[in-house]
């Protein structure tokens, strides 16, 4: 099938039309969006908004109803789940969770845990570890795959503040180091506006989307959060422009490697 000129080339993932029912109830509808090399994009919604179902529909373990998931040829995912139950009590190592279920080098899961912010885990029991720490355990198995594209679903939930902030810088960082695109769904908007090139507001359908500052002041965001993040969003970019503000690039003249 011949490539269509222009942006289609540049995207690692793309969603088209996407519906998604399940046990009758519409959970998703219309969905178009597509996730371009190197950029951060962030879906933030509400409770039951569906945004965990259409990362799951992007990842390919959820079947579409309509429409359809298009992914670059050989593209290389890296998926960080929301949390992993793990039994406490289990006998097992962090750098033995990391070759499971392949086995994979010293040298690539050292290599893996230091990107991920955890040096010197991987003696320690998996049971042993704290919530910020179990998730960059599960960030550091999905580098393993050297990813062209991180996606993450919810990864800080149950961090405090400052450990979400943590997290999201170390997000950025592995972006900047690897040059790959991040897709993550999150219920903290004021933390992950700052880290995100694109914000899409979903609600079963996508609501709004654009560069943090567009979305903040878009009235449908307004109508499903209230006006109050306003004021976080404007803070916590201020505290922190000297990280952020060489992010904002344009990818429209980028081809296809």
């Amino acid at each position: 099938m011949p490539r269509l000129p222009g942006q289609r080339i540049v995207s690692l993932i793309s969603v088209e039309g996407l519906e998604i029912r399940q046990g009758g109830r519409q959970i998703l509808h219309d969905v178009t969006l597509a996730v371009r090399k190197g950029e951060i994009v962030t879906i933030v919604g509400p409770n039951g908004s569906g945004k965990s179902t259409l990362l799951r529909a992007m990842i390919g373990a959820i079947s579409p109803s309509a429409g359809r998931v298009v992914r670059q040829e050989g593209l290389r995912i890296g998926y960080v789940p929301q949390s992993l139950p793990v039994d406490r009590n289990l006998p097992l190592t962090v750098r033995r969770f990391l070759s499971l279920p392949k086995p994979v080098s010293d040298s690539a899961a050292k290599s893996a845990l230091d990107r991920a912010g955890l040096p010197q885990v991987a003696r320690a029991q998996l049971g042993a570890l704290s919530g910020g720490q179990m998730q960059r355990v599960l960030l550091a198995r999905a580098l393993l795959n050297d990813p062209q594209i991180l996606i993450l679903d919810e990864p800080t939930q149950g961090l405090d503040q400052q450990g979400s902030a943590a997290f999201y810088r170390q997000i950025e960082a592995i972006r900047s180091e690897t040059g790959c695109a991040v897709l993550m769904v999150s219920h903290e908007l004021h933390v992950v506006m700052a880290a995100s090139d694109r914000v899409i507001c979903l609600n079963g359908h996508i609501c709004c989307e654009g560069h943090p500052e567009q979305v903040a002041s878009a009235p449908e965001y307004r109508a499903l959060f209230g006006t109050g993040t306003q004021g976080a969003l404007a803070l916590y970019r201020h505290e922190h422009t000297h990280d952020h503000h060489h992010h904002h690039h344009d990818h429209s003249d980028e081809v296809a490697e």
